[in-house]
């Protein structure tokens, strides 16, 4: 079997959530395989993410490692059987791995939560708002890439615009509303963006005002997709070198804990839209 050169984040998520069920079992990977009948290489290949598995044999797996959990185990057969090739794809070679990965997550995503704090969510930017922002990156893009960032970025917006659309839930600072990313008339046809749709019965945008009180909450970005089953939630982060995904649930615990704080401290939906309505008569 050809091994693959570079797994996508979905087909690690699996292979990362199969070598949790073999740690909790208490089985080595030799274990494992006699198990099963094939090499402990095999186990590990797959386990690395480097060869998929098939659905019969993903739960033989489950089996030998006593796991009950169906749903997760129906879920994560689904993830094996999984052969789509998404519009992202066109992009593969083009736009860092990254872009890929968080597209091909919100594809799957059962909902999308985001808490930005100096800029407005990607799902909601206007194509002008995207390219000004990707404009000011150090070291400043060649216009080719950037354009490729930009056509990128507007097409993940695909999912809130599905017949059966994406939930999705956006805190964002009075400050992410406030910085002028861009011209004037960028700034302001950004705000009715926003306006417009937070008016979709799937689409919620909470504030969180300059003064509000006591409100220690967190200053960083968050983003949240929601797997099938709660234990394969996703969170993604900025790192020092690049996007960072988080799967472990103590991790996805922090998260959960960190937005529901965000949540509760920001404007209710019909508030934030006032709050935003004057800042754009404001722009």
């Amino acid at each position: 079997m050809v091994l693959r050169r570079e797994p996508t984040a979905r087909q690690m998520r699996l292979a990362i959530e199969l070598r949790r069920l073999r740690d909790a079992a208490g089985l080595a990977a030799r274990e494992s395989a006699a198990l099963l009948g094939v090499s402990h290489v095999q186990i590990s290949h797959i386990e690395s993410g480097l060869t998929g598995v098939s659905e019969e044999r993903l739960r033989r797996l489950a089996a030998n490692y006593a796991c009950s959990d169906h749903e997760l185990i129906d879920a994560l057969a689904a993830m094996a059987i999984d052969r789509t090739k998404g519009w992202w794809e066109e992009y593969r070679g083009l736009l860092p791995t990254a872009f890929l990965d968080i597209a091909e997550l919100e594809h799957h995503a059962t909902f999308r939560r985001d808490v930005e704090f100096l800029f407005i969510p990607g799902l909601l930017q206007t194509d002008d708002y995207a390219r000004a922002a990707f404009s000011s990156r150090i070291p400043e893009l060649p216009q080719g890439d950037l354009e490729l960032r930009v056509r990128h970025r507007m097409h993940r917006k695909v999912i809130l615009k599905e017949t059966a659309p994406t939930p999705y839930e956006a805190v964002i600072h009075e400050a992410a509303l406030r910085i002028r990313v861009g011209d004037r008339a960028t700034s302001r046809a950004q705000l009715a963006r926003v306006l417009e749709l937070s008016e979709a019965d799937h689409i919620t945008v909470r504030v969180i005002p300059f003064d509000l009180d006591d409100f220690g909450g967190t200053w960083s970005t968050m983003m949240l997709a929601g797997g099938r089953v709660p234990k394969l939630d996703t969170a993604v982060r900025d790192a020092p070198h690049g996007t960072a995904f988080v799967d472990s649930e103590a991790q996805l615990g922090v998260f959960r804990t960190l937005f529901r704080r965000v949540e509760a401290a920001s404007l209710d939906p019909e508030r934030s839209r006032d709050f935003i309505h004057r800042l754009a008569k404001e722009a």
